[in-house]
């Protein structure tokens, strides 16, 4: 998890950033930005507030055949060892993003380069850097007086409340190719920000592992226990998949599936699945993974635990006290009405 609450920018430099193959150049700035109390605060926010609305997916630096000839990963490393010439080296990355600005709807904009200190990530403190991009320019407003009345003067500029491009560099897993993270609002070329401009490959961690097994996990309860036998099974799976990977440090695939699959037979078919689909998840050759448990509370929060009826009823299911689904209700079929029904026992109903 990352923490940029007490993020403090150390340097700031500003360029211009064309299409290339309109033939609209690239503008570098000579010196750093001074920053100062009025725009610094601002700055952060407009950096800084997508990265801590979206879930956190990291990345990094990859190459078919080596790290060292992936240009980002060169000029971040260079950043880290030599943090007192990164004006230079911004110009070096906002260079080779003009580089990759072929496509025909690629906007021309500001690229922000700046050298960040107290980041927070994964408990540790390090230092990052940052690389934004402003392209979507916004109508406003301004007054001003003429002699006795307001005129009203069209100018443009940038929304603070949407960074269009951006991505995080954290000094931290150098070997791994450094943890990223990245945003992209306007995603009119999905290739051009994330493949040709970072070259980057999904960041397979811990978070990612849990997250993509515990994904598989919720598709293969829909796709196979909900079929075979109803949706509190399908939902009561779930839960002890949850459950199992909150008690555990580590996942190991046949612990898992010993304590998990209450009806033995749908472990050959869980094989088959993970055979047939385990590749759309990353998780085709994965049997042992050590769990976050961040992820893990994130998957929590989006498991369905409510069994929805077509007669407009519907029954929750605690995730919290699961063997009260389990004791107390049960479903069953009415011959007279030829329709299925839920059985609920309670001693007393209580006040909400």
């Amino acid at each position: 998890m990352i923490n940029l609450y007490n993020t403090h920018i150390e340097s700031l430099s500003i360029h211009r950033v064309g299409n290339k193959s309109k033939n609209e150049g690239v503008f570098l700035s000579n010196k750093p930005y001074e920053l100062n109390d009025e725009i610094t605060p601002l700055l952060k926010e407009f950096f800084f507030k997508p990265f801590r609305d979206k879930e956190e997916n990291y990345y990094q630096f990859a190459h078919d055949v080596d790290l060292e000839y992936n240009e980002m990963y060169n000029f971040a490393s260079e950043a880290f060892n030599n943090p007192s010439d990164i004006h230079n080296i911004s110009k070096k990355i906002s260079q080779h993003l003009f580089e990759q600005s072929n496509h025909p709807h690629i906007k021309n904009g500001e690229v922000y380069v700046a050298y960040l200190s107290h980041v927070g990530i994964d408990n540790q403190t390090v230092e990052a850097i940052g690389v934004f991009k402003s392209e979507i320019k916004t109508d406003f407003l301004q007054f001003e007086e003429n002699e006795s009345n307001l005129d009203i003067v069209l100018q443009q500029g940038i929304n603070l409340n949407k960074l269009d491009k951006g991505c995080i560099i954290f000094n931290y897993k150098k070997e791994e190719g450094y943890k990223i993270l990245t945003v992209d609002s306007n995603r009119y070329d999905a290739r051009y920000w994330l493949e040709n401009f970072l070259s980057v490959d999904v960041f397979q961690d811990e978070n990612f592992m849990t997250k993509k097994y515990l994904q598989f996990c919720k598709d293969f309860a829909k796709d196979v226990v909900l079929p075979a036998e109803d949706k509190q099974q399908e939902v009561m799976f779930m839960n002890r998949a949850i459950n199992h990977f909150a008690k555990n440090d580590d996942f190991e695939e046949t612990n898992f599936l010993n304590e998990v699959m209450e009806n033995p037979e749908f472990i050959p078919e869980f094989k088959n699945y993970k055979v047939d689909k385990g590749a759309k998840y990353s998780i085709e050759d994965v049997s042992n993974f050590p769990i976050s448990n961040p992820a893990v509370s994130d998957a929590r929060k989006k498991i369905k635990n409510t069994i929805q009826l077509d007669t407009n009823i519907q029954i929750k299911l605690d995730f919290i006290n699961p063997e009260s689904a389990e004791k107390f209700v049960e479903k069953g079929w009415d011959e007279e009405k030829q329709m299925y029904y839920y059985l609920v026992y309670f001693n007393k109903e209580q006040k909400g």
